[in-house]
């Protein structure tokens, strides 16, 4: 088991899936994590005994609807409040699904650019002066599909792209102190509204190099380098998605 080396890592959307390993793996790594959750309560709270049986007092849980912009900065308040310190931030919440052009709400609107561009925004200059202070970093979970956008997901892809250019533009506005970088999935893990068939996923999957599917611990390990092995890195997103984006 690794030992608690202090720093500090505030992972949004952190209760389940891809945000749960993101949080085991940086605790695996000697991080203690603050989990912020939305609704998954249960989910939370199970993660949270699990990571402070392993280290006491090392993950606390924290509960904010991050379309709430105004109460963002309570988020890294209480962070710091809790641990004395901030040395990540992890933009990982994310809304998606399907937008038709011709079929998009302002609702739909502020669901996918709230999520996935609008709070890591403003979480982001939230957490500026505590990652000055540590000289830390943030990490922003975009998507291959800003770049290639994914039909019928039209607002989606589009709220990615603008987290996308966002990463690179945090890296040159908090220069030299913080490193801004993103890490862009491919097929790792399948939504789970079924929103891909069984045939659909099957062809996702033979479009990548590798053509099999990727698992979260892949994301995972990507975070925990971009955070712990990378200190000449900033303003990159590296795509971990079996070549599916030389591929398409």
């Amino acid at each position: 088991m690794a030992i608690e080396h202090g720093r500090v890592a505030l992972i949004t959307g952190a209760a389940r899936r891809l945000g749960a390993q993101i949080a085991r793996t940086l605790h695996d790594g000697g991080w203690r994590v603050a989990i912020h959750y939305r609704q998954s309560a249960e989910e939370a709270l199970l993660l949270l005994d699990e990571l402070n049986a392993r280290r006491g007092k090392s993950a606390c849980c924290l509960s904010a609807d991050l379309l709430d912009t105004a109460r963002l900065p309570e988020l890294v308040d209480k962070t710091v409040a809790k641990f004395g310190r901030l040395d990540a931030l992890i933009n990982n919440a994310s809304s998606f699904y399907p937008t038709p052009v011709g079929s998009i709400t302002l609702r739909d609107w502020d669901d996918l650019t709230g999520s996935n561009f609008r709070a890591p925004l403003f979480l982001s200059q939230a957490a500026a002066p505590a990652l000055r202070d540590s000289g830390g970093c943030i990490v922003n979970i975009a998507d291959i599909h800003a770049d290639r956008p994914l039909p019928g997901y039209a607002l989606y892809s589009a709220s990615k792209g603008a987290l996308a250019t966002l990463t690179r533009a945090l890296a040159i506005e908090l220069a030299p102190q913080v490193r801004v970088n993103g890490v862009a999935p491919g097929p790792i893990q399948w939504p789970e509204n079924d929103l891909f068939d069984a045939a659909e996923r099957e062809r996702i999957v033979q479009q990548t190099l590798l053509r099999r599917e990727g698992h979260p611990q892949d994301i995972a390990r990507t975070v925990r380098f971009l955070v712990d092995d990378a200190p000449y890195i900033t303003g990159q997103i590296i795509a971990v998605d079996g070549g599916r984006s030389v591929h398409l």
